[in-house]
């Protein structure tokens, strides 16, 4: 009879005091993006942006075909962090650093490696905080999305001995000078009327508040079926088992859902804002459930040239993705620097926008 060897077959996922500085994760499973995912996550999302939306209207403006929305991009590069890194977590805190790549066409295949840049164990003992550097490739070895985020994750044994704290220290912005703009992509054909705005990079100013107008209720089976897409496996989105002994007593919405429905909702002001370029930083400031409507606003940050483009500029936007309360008083950040309550998220990133 064969002698079986004694490996874990079974996959629990890292518990905080599995990690350590400078850890090195080579995560499962490659995924090859198809048309049929491009079609599922405009079905969960709505996004329009033309770029993404028309094979003729992304020719026009010199590539093959249309690309992948980057933040489906981003979904599937973090998705595949989650086993490893945040399967075990309370809740994804924030995001900074983040860079797009090359772009992603269907039938490219993305894998992702991670690797831990800060660790710090919370005061109540039963939680700590991990900082990870993710980076997704392409099937070529071609960098598409290279960001830090920092999630909260249980303790397996409250006694467990404290690691030495290390936070690392983040940029608060992506410098623009490091913004990258496929060479390709040039805008003289760009088509004002088909891409559904008439506003340009010269028609924003820094400052400027834009109320998205609508709002887009969140349902049980939308959020779960879009987190699925991305295989992502935290416990906290699917197990109501699990969630019911939390103290919210329910599955959180993966908060990345609640990026894409808030740049979803963007396109109704900011149309001409067809491609992420970084993500500055980004903060999951309360939690969202099944029931919940999502509306949004944005602030004009900064409006920037970019070095050898006369055709193209970069706006740095903050958008606010709010519950159940709709946009048109930009609710935000009270006088002591509270957001309103109705606040679940604050997004600090870079579009390429048409100049003309």
């Amino acid at each position: 009879m064969p002698t079986i060897t004694a490996i874990n077959k079974t996959n629990t996922g890292n518990f905080f005091e599995d990690f350590s500085l400078g850890q090195s994760l080579r995560h499962a499973t490659p995924r090859t993006i198809s048309e049929g995912d491009v079609a599922l996550y405009t079905a969960l999302t709505g996004s329009r942006f033309a770029l993404q939306s028309s094979d003729d209207f992304a020719r026009a403006l010199g590539f093959e075909r249309a690309p992948i929305d980057d933040l489906l991009v981003f979904h599937m590069v973090f998705g595949k962090s989650v086993p490893d890194v945040s399967f075990n977590a309370v809740a994804n805190l924030g995001y900074a650093n983040g860079r797009f790549g090359v772009p992603v066409f269907p039938g490219d295949t993305l894998t992702t490696v991670s690797q831990v840049i800060g660790i710090k164990e919370n005061s109540s003992g039963k939680t700590g905080v991990v900082y990870v550097n993710s980076v997704g490739r392409n099937q070529r070895g071609e960098s598409v999305l290279d960001f830090v985020r920092w999630v909260m994750v249980n303790k397996r044994d409250e006694d467990a001995a404290a690691p030495e704290p290390s936070v690392p220290d983040l940029p608060g912005l992506v410098d623009p000078g490091d913004l990258i703009v496929p060479g390709v992509l040039q805008f003289t054909e760009y088509d004002d009327a088909l891409a559904g705005s008439a506003a340009r990079w010269e028609d924003y100013a820094p400052g400027e508040r834009i109320d998205h107008a609508g709002g887009v209720t969140i349902e049980e089976a939308e959020h779960m079926m879009a987190t699925r897409l991305y295989q992502n496996t935290a416990k906290v989105h699917f197990n109501q088992h699990a969630a019911g002994e939390t103290r919210f007593g329910r599955r959180i919405v993966y908060g990345g859902h609640i990026i894409s429905l808030a740049r979803a909702l963007s396109f109704n002001g900011l149309g001409n804002g067809c491609k992420l370029l970084a993500i500055n930083g980004g903060r999951h400031v309360a939690p969202s459930f099944a029931g919940d409507t999502i509306y949004a606003w944005s602030e004009v940050l900064e409006c920037q040239e970019l070095a050898g483009r006369k055709d193209a500029g970069a706006l740095r936007l903050r958008t606010l993705a709010v519950k159940d309360k709709a946009c048109a008083g930009f609710p935000d950040r009270d006088s002591e620097g509270k957001f309103d309550p109705a606040v679940v998220l604050e997004f600090d990133y870079w579009v390429l926008i048409p100049r003309r």
